[in-house]
């Protein structure tokens, strides 16, 4: 049920939103990438990550659900869980 976005499609907007919203070098971005440790994102980061998600899908991604997140694969299949 994810609608008209692929996997390919959410990556690219999330490689988007962290290359210009987070300043992340776009080669850092690939699915097996840790948030925190490969990409440098902070606490504070990952709260802003959320918002711009649920900008993007219109829905929010329940918190209990986004502390599991830790891989920019993971957040994929969190956007491509709401969509």
């Amino acid at each position: 049920m994810s609608g008209s976005f692929t996997k390919e499609d959410i990556l690219k907007k999330l490689t988007s939103i962290l290359t210009e919203d987070f300043e992340v070098e776009e080669s850092l971005i690939v699915p097996e990438a840790r948030l925190f440790e490969d990409l440098d994102l902070d606490s504070i980061d990952a709260v802003d990550l959320a918002v711009r998600v649920q900008q993007f899908t219109q829905k929010k991604i329940p918190p209990e659900n986004f502390k599991h997140i830790k891989t920019v694969d993971d957040v994929v299949n969190a956007i491509q869980e709401l969509l």
